[in-house]
């Protein structure tokens, strides 16, 4: 799913190429793509792009007289910016937003189409995506350390809920955490001041880092490799690879649809966090330790 440093170069690109357009219509291919029926489709038609913002993991476009356009690219939504009129495609294609300078693609690889368009009139239609959470690079030592201590949740739960932060996810979390060396199910209650220190000051250097990369990665192009796995990432899709800074077999903790990737040496003191499934099968037999794993697999990260 793009999270905040993939969404706000994605703003800038479009900012480069709509700011001040007019949008002429927009065309929806898919039927499940409109989640908003209060303001017709056709009231974005010929009004001039006013601003571009972002909320949380969405962007939403400000047109002139008060309506916005506000998408959500869930898991597998992505841009593409192509030549005026372009077609939409046939398979992937869920919408398309014609300007006269060029055309906004929106597409999906996933069956799912989770995807959302929401056509909406004044602040108050926006309300229902304001989620509350603070701006991470925004955030001062003091306000960080207010959101975490509203309640006690694990780490990576927190950083990941829009009401407390805005626009982390999963891929983010797992470099924050590892760059903090914190547990991603430490307590935020337990927490002590040095670590809510390191927490903050990873937080705001991780993301401020990707998005450094993906601009230079894009450049005066348009985003075109979007995902939440990267080989320059740490920890994250890096089940069984060595951490960058210790060597040690990087771990995965599977729940839902989500996970948690995280270096036993550098984050939990050497422990293994148990995973739900595994450890509910293994039971007493759940290694403790990397070593008692690697042991159990014969010594190779690569099986």
């Amino acid at each position: 799913m793009p999270e905040l440093p993939d969404v706000v170069v994605y703003i800038e690109a479009l900012e480069k190429r709509i700011a001040g357009e007019t949008l002429e219509r927009i065309r929806i291919a898919s039927p499940f793509l409109l989640r908003s029926f209060e303001t017709p489709v056709e009231e974005a038609h010929g009004r001039r792009v006013a601003a571009i913002r972002r909320m949380g993991k969405r962007i939403a476009i400000e047109l002139e007289g008060g309506v916005y356009v506000v998408i959500h690219l869930m898991i597998a939504g992505r841009f593409q910016w192509k030549e005026a009129g372009a077609p939409i495609p046939k398979r992937l294609g869920l919408a398309a937003f014609d300007f006269q300078n060029g055309t906004l693609l929106l597409t999906e690889a996933s069956k799912k189409r989770r995807a959302s368009l929401h056509v909406v009139e004044g602040p108050r239609g926006l309300e229902p995506f304001r989620r509350g959470g603070i701006e991470p690079l925004e955030a001062t030592l003091e306000s960080f350390r207010e959101a975490l201590e509203k309640e006690n949740h694990t780490l990576k739960r927190s950083l990941t809920d829009p009401r407390i932060f805005s626009g982390v996810g999963n891929a983010y979390s797992d470099e924050i955490l590892h760059a903090a060396r914190l547990s991603p199910f430490k307590q935020t209650g337990r927490l002590e001041d040095g670590e809510i220190r390191r927490l903050h000051a990873a937080t705001r250097g991780v993301l401020a880092l990707w998005i450094r990369r993906l601009r230079a990665e894009a450049g005066d192009g348009f985003p075109a490799n979007v995902t939440a796995f990267r080989a320059e990432m740490a920890v994250h899709g890096k089940h069984r690879k060595p951490c960058p800074e210790c060597g040690t077999p990087i771990q995965r903790i599977v729940y839902a649809e989500n996970e948690s990737n995280y270096c036993p040496t550098c984050q939990t003191g050497g422990r293994l966090l148990a995973d739900r499934a595994l450890s509910r099968l293994l039971k007493r037999d759940w290694p403790k330790t990397v070593e008692e794993l690697e042991e159990r697999r014969g010594g190779s990260t690569d099986s």
